[in-house]
């Protein structure tokens, strides 16, 4: 006799068994990886979750390098070594990733050809591939990655937010995902949300790796709700985790970090602290494994954060031969040096607004053209609004606002456009 009660045991071991067939039947396909090594098909999935943990350029690069020792025609492998390499040597790996591509599967193709449109100069005609790749290939999940931070870059903020959530939902182990998901509620104005899902990411990260896009993400938030003592605080505490890294930027000693307090100190009126942060940040770099060249250009770097901490102090004749100092760097450095000429303009618009010559400041802030720096933006403005120009001012200030990204930079403008705004 069938009882109810096998009945209601038989539908249940039906339901699991069909749960179980329609699972199977339903994992979600990913790309297939051209290569004649099982080898480099697994460290290619290795190379991938360093990326998504803040280990990409050197590190990961270092790794590719091993997977094309294994199989040199991967052609995943030419695009990753591209995407970790700085130009202008990634542009050669790049091309070679495309010619492999003819022979590699068809989403291994689609995927390289979208992402040269990415990485090109009309990225937004990336979205559609990348959203049909996505679409296509559920379970890879390197695909909503990139197309958010296509998104984003185009400033679409909602779509790219989705597309964050969606690699959270394929999978949630690594933190790079949560950090874009910060930077996304940093730009929102929700700045505690923001901080929420830093810390999150925080927790994801790999023992030994220095938490440079947390760390700077906590201060950024903290600068936009006007918490110069927490954003100091955190830029502070990186230092230290810097320090203490295995995985760190190459060979940069920790002089980028001690620059952005020095700056941040700068622009909140603390002017001696700047000028400590920035003299104590130049003396990681002499004895570096920095190249020469490079060890000059912080130098320069110092120079400049001299000359205008000087200018804030009202020494106007010694913040000028700063940047007489610089003009005489970019001089010798002859066709090379040319390239930092902007550099010097932008040193010489600041001190001279700051010395009330504003005709002159803007004279040299238009020959910086720094468009993705809202700062350069700012002291512009600045400039225009002194010498009667509003509405230049205004369109100025209303970019800083609408800045499509977060960085130390808009982080220091914002608070000051947008209240320059509501009175203008």
């Amino acid at each position: 006799m069938t009882t109810r009660r096998t009945i209601f045991a038989l539908a249940v071991a039906a339901a699991v068994g069909a749960a179980g067939t329609l699972e199977a039947a339903e994992t979600p396909r990913t790309l297939t990886l051209t290569t004649k090594s099982d080898a480099a098909s697994a460290k290619l999935r290795e190379v991938q979750d360093k990326v998504e943990s803040f280990q990409g350029g050197p590190p990961a690069a270092a790794m590719v390098r091993q997977i094309l020792e294994l199989d040199p025609e991967f052609a995943m492998a030419s695009y990753y070594l591209s995407a970790t390499t700085p130009p202008p040597d990634n542009q050669k790996h790049l091309d070679r990733a495309v010619e492999l591509s003819k022979k590699a599967s068809e989403g291994e193709r689609r995927f390289i050809e979208a992402m040269v449109l990415a990485r090109g100069k009309t990225p937004a005609e990336a979205v559609a591939p990348l959203r049909k790749l996505a679409a296509d290939y559920p379970g890879e999940r390197v695909l909503p990655m990139l197309l958010g931070q296509t998104l984003a870059g185009l400033g679409r903020h909602e779509e790219a937010r989705a597309a964050y959530e969606q690699a959270i939902k394929i999978s949630d182990r690594t933190p790079r995902a949560y950090a874009l998901l910060g930077n996304y509620h940093l730009l929102k104005g929700d700045y505690a949300r923001a901080r929420e899902y830093y810390t999150v990411a925080r927790g994801k990260m790999p023992t030994g790796v220095a938490p440079g896009a947390i760390s700077s993400g906590i201060t950024f938030s903290y600068l936009y709700e006007g918490d110069v003592d927490q954003a100091l605080k955190t830029m502070t505490e990186y230092v230290e985790d810097y320090r203490n890294a295995t995985v760190r930027f190459g060979d940069l000693p920790e002089v980028f970090i001690w620059n952005s307090i020095a700056r941040i100190n700068l622009e909140s009126g603390r002017l001696e602290e700047a000028m400590k942060a920035y003299e104590k940040g130049f003396e990681t770099v002499p004895g570096s494994k920095l190249s020469e060249e490079q060890k000059k250009i912080w130098l320069g770097r110092l120079h400049h954060g001299r000359g205008r901490t000087l200018a804030r102090m009202g020494r106007h004749a010694e913040a000028w031969k700063e940047a007489e100092t610089i003009r005489t760097m970019i001089a010798e450095g002859g066709e090379r040096g040319k390239q930092y000429a902007p550099a010097f303009h932008y040193l010489a618009g600041y001190l001279k607004l700051e010395a009330g010559e504003t005709a002159a400041a803007i004279e040299h802030l238009l020959q910086a053209d720094v468009e993705d720096d809202p700062f350069h933006k700012l002291l512009l403005a600045r400039a225009y609004e002194k010498s009667g120009k509003k509405d230049d001012a205004k369109k100025l200030y209303t970019e800083i606002v609408n800045f499509p990204n977060s960085n130390l930079e808009r982080a220091l403008a914002y608070r000051e456009a947008k209240k320059r705004l509501a009175t203008l």
